[in-house]
């Protein structure tokens, strides 16, 4: 476990590579992705850490439905009866985690990038291969301003799924990417600023133009869904992202 005090009303929760971030103000917290099932008891203790309880947690923001930021999302609307917000292009896939579009085939991957292997190895034992499907979500609508602790605009970022968003902060200088942009690629072990390889991403064409959508915010600082925060800017990492290009 990673647990990061990354700005004041951020904070990151890294586990087995994947990360998910509470948003806190003054009206409560928002979970923004949601990791594997076993992250659940370190969602707990991070919640102790910001000084919340889970009454306070008020919605779930899904960047994206791959079961590895979907994985307590059906735990918490049916245990604590909160709403889960997604694209509606995510629906299916949230409803139905093993079922989602990629490039390219898996089974070379461990051949030619090994340094994925330990990474996708740990999302397995972390419950990668039994998340719950979820249904009955409430819809993001790209530009508007959610009305949810943190009040982030949503972004639209389709490319590694069709229906990605990515949630900009501005009161923070911030922008939490998801899987748009990440510094750590799971699939290759790669890290520094990328898409994430075509074992996982539908479309890389478009996941690079939406690199313009996130280049403008401007934000100051890109919070991932995994890999470590990124302090130089949302301009530098787009930047690199794009030279590096598809893998």
């Amino acid at each position: 476990m990673a647990y990061r005090h990354t700005l004041p009303g951020i904070h990151r929760l890294g586990h087995a590579h994947v990360n998910l971030y509470l948003v806190v103000d003054d009206d409560g917290v928002t979970v923004v992705d949601t990791g594997l099932p076993a992250t659940w008891p370190l969602l707990l203790r991070a919640l102790r850490k910001v000084g919340a309880e889970p009454e306070q947690v008020r919605a779930v923001v899904l960047t994206h439905a791959h079961f590895d930021h979907l994985g307590l999302a059906a735990r918490l609307r049916g245990q604590w009866r909160l709403p889960v917000w997604a694209h509606p292009e995510e629906f299916f896939v949230a409803a139905h985690p093993s079922q989602y579009q990629h490039e390219n085939s898996r089974l070379w991957y461990p051949l030619r990038h090994p340094g994925g292997i330990p990474i996708l190895t740990g999302m397995v034992a972390a419950g990668a291969l039994t998340v719950d499907g979820v249904t009955d979500l409430s819809p993001l609508t790209p530009g508007e301003v959610l009305d949810v602790p943190g009040r982030p605009r949503i972004v639209f970022t389709p490319g590694h799924t069709f229906g990605h968003c990515a949630l900009h902060l501005p009161e923070h200088d911030a922008v939490i990417t998801g899987d748009a942009l990440v510094t750590l690629d799971p699939y290759t072990g790669v890290e520094g600023p990328q898409i994430v390889s075509g074992a996982a991403t539908a479309d890389s064409a478009r996941a690079l133009e939406s690199l313009e959508a996130l280049a403008a915010t401007r934000a100051a600082v890109v919070f991932p869904g995994h890999g470590r925060p990124w302090r130089d800017g949302v301009l530098s990492a787009v930047e690199q992202a794009a030279a590096a290009g598809p893998s």
